[in-house]
């Protein structure tokens, strides 16, 4: 049995678009681990995480 292996991705949230965004990711295989505040502190980022092919 091996582990399973991950790849992640860090995305910006449009906040009028979130769940267009976060949809997409999502249709293509991407799952939220967490939104947290951007670097800038007024935007958030997404942190997504997929199984490796």
């Amino acid at each position: 049995m091996t582990n399973q292996q991950w790849e992640y991705a860090t995305v910006p949230l449009i906040i009028h678009a979130t769940k267009q965004i976060l949809d997409q990711w999502g249709q293509d295989g991407w799952e939220l681990v967490q939104v947290v505040p951007g670097p800038d502190g007024t935007n958030l980022v997404a942190y997504l995480k997929r199984p490796k092919a």
